[in-house]
């Protein structure tokens, strides 16, 4: 079982502690209803299933994840969004931060979307001068930590020394969340939406808890993270195109936005190429 993954330039994701697995999933869902032990692991499967797919997620809670991840400090910030794990993070009042800092790979340096205005065109592939951007990025973030560096050794406090380094300091903290949580998390940092960045962080933790939960992430890649959400609007327009006969592209009354519609021909597209 890995329990270290390297990430971006300089960082990682490691396993540190575990409570529980499926065997401990399918034991809190039966003690609510009977009491009774599972007694084979086909039922397992099945139960676990059942949960995953009926949103019953109590029972997933009886498993705990400890992590030590260590991150550029944007990505902390997106990270801590997610208000349902335990977190202590390394401090920079106390301890002098490492001269290390993300410098983006020359393939990751893209165009901004016109889209989805929080991401990037990675259709549009690299900006020009890619190398003149990334050397950009690596000779402010080193000319921070030069003064910095000066700064703590002028004696200055290092609460004060450390506040103009740059977002893509690294950071690391110990990380405790409970497994519903966590799928929770991975849901959304796991999804081709969510920034690189933090997506190849929740990537390599999907990859480590696979052989201790594995029914549980099974059933959570089919139902959660390979499954399509359907809206009332959407199941209306599936209806009217293989009942009545409608093209989709003349739908776009039935959604109160054209956001909706477009999310749906989305979905639309996705299913008709699935399996191809």
């Amino acid at each position: 079982m890995t329990t270290k993954i390297k990430c971006l330039d300089h960082g990682f994701v490691e396993l540190v502690d575990v409570m529980g697995d499926d065997q401990a999933i399918v034991d809190a869902a039966r003690v609510s209803v009977s009491g009774e032990d599972v007694k084979t692991v086909q039922d397992n499967t099945g139960l676990i299933r059942y949960l995953m797919r009926n949103r019953h997620t109590t029972p997933f809670e009886m498993v705990e994840l400890k992590f030590r991840c260590k991150m550029p400090m944007f990505i902390a910030r997106q990270w801590v969004r997610h208000r349902t794990a335990n977190i202590n993070e390394m401090s920079a009042r106390y301890s002098k931060l490492p001269n290390e800092y993300y410098v983006p790979a020359e393939e990751d340096i893209q165009f901004q979307a016109t889209v989805n205005k929080q991401g990037r065109n990675v259709s549009a592939g690299m900006m020009p001068a890619v190398g003149a951007q990334q050397h950009s990025f690596r000779e402010e973030a080193a000319e921070c930590f030069d003064l910095y560096a000066q700064r703590l050794e002028d004696g200055m406090a290092k609460e004060l020394a450390r506040i103009n380094l740059p977002l893509s300091s690294y950071t690391q903290w110990i990380w405790k969340i409970d497994l519903h949580n966590l799928f929770h998390f991975l849901s959304l940092r796991a999804h081709p939406h969510a920034q690189m960045e933090i997506r190849v962080y929740a990537e390599a933790m999907l990859e480590m808890i696979k052989p201790i939960v594995p029914i549980a992430v099974e059933a959570f890649e089919d139902y959660r993270m390979q499954a399509t959400f359907l809206s009332k609007q959407d199941k209306l327009a599936i209806r009217a195109v293989f009942i009545d006969g409608s093209d989709v592209a003349e739908l776009g009354d039935l959604f109160p936005t054209k956001r909706e519609f477009d999310e749906f021909k989305s979905k639309w597209s996705a299913l008709l190429s699935e399996g191809e």
